[in-house]
C-alpha cells in the first residue's frame, strides 16, 4: 500500500445516529412481523418472502458487481468496490429471514398440500424437486455457497488494504470466473424455489434471468445512493467526479432496458404459445384489480426510470441520480409484490390486491437490515479499497 493511496482517502467514522436509525427500523420491523404472524400467518409469510427476495437481490447483485469488476478489469469502479463488498454482507441476514418461512412452508406452497398432490398430476410429477426436505436442503446449500464466495472475494480484498499485494487481483479474478456460472445457478434456484413455485403448475425458462436483471438493478440503485451520499458528506475520497457517477447512471439505464427486454420476452413467448398452464399466471395478474398493478409495472419499473436516465446530463447529476436510485429501489418492491401477492389473494380467494400495515412492514424491515448490516460491517473498515493497485487510477478516471 503506497502513501499516495492513504492521502487520496482518509477514513472518517460514520455518524453515530446511523446504527440507531438502523436498529430502530429493524426493531419496528421485527415487532410488526411478529404481530403479522400472530394475526394472519399466511399473509405474513407471503410478505416475508418479499423481504427475503428483496434482501437476496441486494446481496446477490452486489456479489455480481464485485465479480464483474474483477473479470472485466474495470478501473472506474475500484474506488466503489468496498461499498459493494459491505452491501453483499446482507446475505448473512437471509437465513434469519428464511427461518420463519421454513417453519411455515405449508402455509405458502400448495405443492405441500396432500390433496393437490393426489389430484394434480403436473404437481405430483414435480414432487422429486418440489418437496419439503429437498427444498430446505438446497436452500441451506445456497446459503453456504454464497457465504463461501463472499469470504473468498471480500476477505482477500480486506487483507489487501494492509498488504497491498498485487497478486490479490489475480486471485480475485480467478475466483470471480469460477463464481459467475455458479452464481447463475444459485440465483435461478432461488427464483424458482421462492417465486416460481408459488404456482407449481407454472413455469418459465427465463424467470431466473428476470429475477437476475431486477436484482442487479436494485443493487446498483442502493450502491449509487450510498456512494453519492457518502461522497457528498466527505466519507469517501473527494477526488470522485461526475464522470464516476455517470457510469452508475449508465449501468442503471442498461439494466432497466435489460429487465424490460426479459420481461417482454417472457410475456410475448407465453402469450404467443397460448398454453393454458403458462398463460394462467398472466391471466391471474390481469383481473380483478391486478390489471391496474400490471400496467403500473410498465411505467414504474421501466418507462419512468428509462425517461429519467435517457439523457447524458441525467446520468451525471448526483442529486437526480439519488432520486432515480430511490425510485428503482421502490420499483423492485412493486415488482416483487406483483410477482408474489397474487398467489396470496388466489389462495385466500380475495382476488383483488391487498395493502395495509402487513405490507408496510416489508420496506421497514428491509431498510432496517440494510442500515444495520452496513453500520456493523463498515464501522471498522475502510470505505474504499486503498490497497488495490488500481485505486489511484480509478480515482483519476475521466470519460
Amino acid at each position: 500500500m503506497s502513501n499516495d493511496n492513504i492521502v487520496l482517502y482518509e477514513r472518517k467514522p460514520l455518524p453515530t445516529k446511523l446504527p440507531l436509525l438502523g436498529w430502530s427500523l429493524l426493531l419496528i420491523g421485527v415487532v410488526l412481523t411478529f404481530l403479522a404472524f400472530s394475526t394472519d400467518n399466511v399473509r405474513a409469510s407471503y410478505n416475508l418472502i418479499i423481504v427475503l427476495m428483496w434482501v437476496f437481490s441486494i446481496g446477490f447483485g452486489s456479489l455480481f458487481l464485485i465479480a464483474l469488476e474483477h473479470i472485466v478489469g474495470s478501473d472506474w469502479s475500484v474506488p466503489f468496490r468496498r461499498l459493494s463488498e459491505i452491501l453483499a454482507a446482507v446475505l448473512f441476514a437471509t437465513p434469519l429471514i428464511a427461518l420463519p418461512l421454513f417453519l411455515n412452508l405449508d402455509q405458502v406452497f400448495s405443492w405441500l398440500n396432500p390433496v393437490i398432490l393426489d389430484s394434480d398430476k403436473y404437481v405430483k410429477n414435480k414432487s422429486p424437486y418440489l418437496n419439503e426436505s429437498f427444498f430446505v436442503i438446497r436452500n441451506i446449500f445456497v446459503f453456504l455457497v454464497m457465504f463461501l464466495f463472499y469470504f473468498l472475494l471480500v476477505g482477500r480484498s480486506l487483507r489487501q488494504d494492509k498488504t497491498g499485494k498485487a497478486d490479490t487481483k489475480k486471485w480475485s479474478t480467478k475466483i470471480s470466473a469460477i463464481f459467475m456460472p455458479i452464481f447463475a445457478i444459485l440465483i435461478t434456484v432461488v427464483a424458482m424455489d421462492w417465486l416460481m413455485s408459488l404456482e407449481p403448475k407454472w413455469f418459465s425458462t427465463i424467470f431466473g434471468v428476470y429475477y437476475f436483471a431486477g436484482s442487479v438493478l436494485t443493487a446498483l440503485a442502493v450502491l449509487t445512493f450510498i456512494a453519492i451520499t457518502l461522497a457528498e458528506n466527505g466519507y469517501i475520497s473527494k477526488y470522485l467526479t461526475e464522470d464516476h457517477f455517470y457510469n452508475f447512471g449508465a449501468l442503471m439505464f442498461a439494466f432497466t432496458n435489460f429487465w424490460a427486454y426479459i420481461a417482454f420476452s417472457q410475456f410475448m413467448l407465453i402469450w404467443y404459445a397460448n398454453i393454458p398452464d403458462e398463460t394462467m399466471w398472466y391471466m391471474q395478474r390481469g383481473g380483478e384489480g391486478w390489471m391496474t398493478i400490471s400496467l403500473g409495472l410498465i411505467f414504474i419499473r421501466f418507462l419512468i426510470p428509462y425517461m429519467a436516465l435517457v439523457t447524458r446530463p441525467s446520468k451525471s447529476n448526483p442529486f437526480r441520480l439519488k432520486i432515480i436510485a430511490v425510485w428503482v429501489f421502490i420499483a423492485h418492491y412493486y415488482d416483487l409484490y406483483w410477482v408474489i401477492m397474487p398467489e396470496y389473494t388466489k389462495k385466500t380467494e380475495l382476488h383483488a390486491p391487498v395493502y395495509s400495515w402487513f405490507e408496510f412492514t416489508v420496506p421497514i424491515l428491509v431498510l432496517g437490515v440494510i442500515i444495520v448490516v452496513f453500520s456493523l460491517v463498515a464501522g471498522k473498515k475502510n470505505l474504499m479499497p486503498i490497497g488495490d493497485p488500481k485505486f489511484r487510477k480509478g480515482l483519476e478516471f475521466h470519460l
